[in-house]
Order: structure tokens, then sequence, then C-alpha cells
């Protein structure tokens, strides 16, 4: 987890941020006093006076960071394809706001497909389906679309779709061993 050494800042500009854990979008305004918790995925969690937080990367200026750039330079398949590990990679960079481990180390992502979509087309499309740690996470949108943002980025996807399914229900056997060193659990 990366964390800047001053932790308090104040927004340069306004921005559109998804409240935790609602998933509801609010403008946070020029001049508001922020901490921030956490820097993961390019994401940054951060708390005001009014609640918690989610920032965009593309929005990391506004805190006083960065924006950083990442780009994918994964190769494509002799078809064209995707690489696969490139897909995965780009999912163990989405995380829920509010836990300190991937999507994919957390066991939430359930399957991920690649397909070629028809010649008139070209391309391929990327399918996931997903979880969350909890039915009423109002979270599963932002990180759904986090996901698809990402994956989009991989070289030879046209499409993605991340589907949240509830089948078969999470539980924390489905953690890495990776996520459970970073929890704790073990």
């Amino acid at each position: 987890m990366s964390t800047p050494a001053n932790r308090d800042r104040i927004l340069s500009r306004e921005v559109t941020a998804t409240q935790i854990p609602s998933g509801d979008k609010h403008t946070l305004f020029k001049g508001d006093s922020v901490f921030i918790h956490q820097i993961l995925g390019g994401s940054y969690t951060v708390q005001t006076s009014t609640g918690l937080f989610r920032l965009d990367g593309k929005d990391a200026d506004a805190i006083g960071e960065t924006v950083a750039e990442h780009t994918v330079t994964a190769a494509t398949l002799a078809d064209g394809a995707p690489d696969p590990t490139a897909i995965w990679d780009q999912m163990r960079r989405v995380f829920d706001p509010e836990i300190p481990v991937n999507i994919v180390d957390l066991g939430l992502v359930y399957s991920m497909e690649v397909a070629k979509i028809d010649e008139a087309e070209g391309g391929f499309k990327v399918d996931v389906a997903m979880t969350l740690t909890a039915p009423g996470c109002g979270m599963g949108p932002a990180i759904a679309e986090d996901a698809k943002g990402k994956i989009l980025l991989v070289p030879g996807v046209t499409t993605a779709d991340v589907r949240i399914t509830w089948e078969p229900p999470w539980n924390q056997s489905m953690i890495s061993e990776e996520g459970k060193m970073k929890l704790g659990l073990i």
C-alpha cells in the first residue's frame, strides 16, 4: 500500500467522487479538506468531514498527486488475441476501496473469457463474472467499471463486460494465500 508522507490535503479543484460504501456520486469542492487513507490500483480512498470517498486516478492532481499514466505493453497472441495474463494482471490493479487486497486475490473474480468478435467488427471481447464481499455493497458498480476500464487497456481488447453475480456466494476461503497474508488471516 502506498501512502504519501503528508496525507492531509486541500482540494485544488472540484471533483466527482464515489461515496464509500453506498457507491453514490458526490461533488467534493475546491478548498475541501481531505485525508488520504490509501492509494491502490491508481485510485485514492480519502476521508472528508462528510465521509469516505473514492477518487479516480485521473483526479490525483486535485489532491496534489501526480496523475499516473498506466499503459499495458503486453503483446497479443499469434491470432491477435489479447494475452490472458495481461488481463488478469490488470484485474489485480482493481481494489475494493475498503480492503487493501485486489479483487483477484480476494477471490471475487469467478471467470474471465476472451472471445473473438465477428469478422465485420474485428477485435476481441472479454467477459468477466465477479462477485462482491457482501450483496449490499454499493461500490459494486464502481468496482466493476474500474475493472472494465483497466481491461480495455490491454492490447487486442476492443470491448469488455464485467458482470456481478451472487452465485456462488463469496466467502473468506476464496481469498488467495497472498490476500490472506495481507489481511492478517494467516
